[in-house]
C-alpha cells in the first residue's frame, strides 16, 4: 500500500508539501470539497424572490387588506381599490394628477404675476424715491392698489415727527385714523406732550409707509391699472391654487374611506346597481323614466 494513503498518514501531511509538490493537489481539492459542502454554498437560493415581487405580495395579500389598503389610498388614491381588483381606483388616480397638475399650474402663474406686479411698482411707482429695498409684505402691495400715492412720512424738516394731513394719501388716512381713535376730537389737535397725541404718533409710526417705500402713481395712470390687475391677477391665482391644494386632501381622504368600507363590508356582501329605472303613473296610463340607484348587502 501507498504510504501516503495508508491509514497511519494522514491525508495531507504539511510536513511532506515541501518535498512532494504534488500534496498541493490534495490541499486544493479539500477547499474545493468544502466550498461545495452543505452549508458552504456561494450561490443565493434559486427561490429568491425580487423585492419588487416580495412587497407586491405584501400589499395584495387578503388577510391585511383591512388595513393595507385603507392606508394605500391615503398616501396614494385609488391604490387601495386597484388592489382590490377594482377598476374605480383608476378614477381617484386620475383625478390626483389632475388636481396637482391645476395646483401647480395656478401656483406658478400666482408667483409669475406677483413678480410683475412687484417690478412694476418698483420701477415706476418707488422709482422718484431712490428705493434700496425692492420686496415687502403683500398688504404693501394693496395699499398701492388703493391709494394713487402714499404721501410724506414726516412733513417737518425738524426734529419732529409731523404727519401729514392730506387724507387722500395713505400716511394721511393713516394719521387720520390715529387721530379718530385716540383724540375726543379728531379736528382738534392736543398738546404734543400729552399722552393722547403721543400714543396716536406711536400708532401712525408702526402703521405709515417709511420713507424708503414711499410711492406716488401721479402722471401713470395706465401703469397704475395695469399694477391692479396683475395684484388681482395673482391673488386669484394663489387662491385657486389652495382650492385645488384642498381638493388634494379630500381626493386622499375620500380613497382612504372608500376603500375602508368596502374592505370592512367584504366585496361579495355589498353591490351597488346604477341604471335607468321605470315607473308606472297611476291613473294616467303613461310611465316616468329616471336615473336610480340601488344597493344590496
Amino acid at each position: 500500500m501507498n504510504r501516503f494513503t495508508s491509514a497511519s498518514a494522514p491525508l495531507c501531511d504539511p510536513r511532506r508539501i515541501v518535498r512532494l509538490p504534488a500534496s498541493a493537489l490534495c490541499w486544493t481539492s479539500v477547499a474545493i470539497a468544502a466550498g461545495a459542502a452543505p452549508g458552504y454554498a456561494q450561490d443565493p437560493p434559486d427561490d429568491t424572490k425580487p423585492l419588487p415581487t416580495v412587497v407586491w405580495s405584501f400589499l395584495a395579500d387578503p388577510s391585511k387588506a383591512l388595513w393595507i389598503r385603507p392606508l394605500s389610498s391615503a398616501v396614494i388614491p385609488g391604490t387601495g381599490q386597484l388592489l382590490g381588483g377594482r377598476d374605480r381606483g383608476a378614477v381617484y388616480l386620475i383625478a390626483e394628477t389632475f388636481f396637482i397638475a391645476r395646483f401647480a399650474a395656478e401656483q406658478h402663474e400666482g408667483n409669475r404675476e406677483e413678480a410683475r406686479y412687484k417690478d412694476l411698482a418698483f420701477r415706476v411707482a418707488r422709482r422718484p424715491y431712490n428705493p434700496t429695498i425692492r420686496d415687502t409684505a403683500f398688504t404693501y402691495f394693496e395699499e398701492m392698489a388703493k391709494f394713487i400715492e402714499s404721501g410724506p412720512f414726516d412733513t417737518d424738516p425738524g426734529p419732529a415727527l409731523v404727519p401729514p394731513r392730506d387724507e387722500s394719501t395713505f400716511n394721511g388716512w393713516i394719521w387720520k385714523l390715529a387721530r379718530e381713535t385716540f383724540f375726543s376730537n379728531p379736528d382738534s389737535l392736543p398738546s404734543p406732550e400729552s399722552i393722547e397725541y403721543q400714543r396716536a404718533l406711536e400708532f401712525y409710526r408702526r402703521r405709515a409707509v417709511g420713507p424708503n417705500f414711499l410711492w406716488s402713481w401721479r402722471g401713470a395712470a395706465l401703469e397704475h391699472d395695469l399694477f391692479r390687475v396683475r395684484i388681482r391677477t395673482s391673488d386669484l391665482a394663489f387662491r385657486s391654487a389652495t382650492q385645488y391644494l384642498g381638493l388634494v386632501l379630500v381626493n386622499h381622504l375620500v380613497s382612504m374611506v372608500d376603500a375602508f368600507i368596502t374592505e370592512r363590508l367584504g366585496a361579495d356582501r355589498a353591490r351597488v346597481q346604477l341604471g335607468p329605472t321605470v315607473r308606472e303613473l297611476p291613473g294616467s296610463g303613461g310611465a316616468e323614466i329616471g336615473l336610480g340607484a340601488t344597493v344590496r348587502f
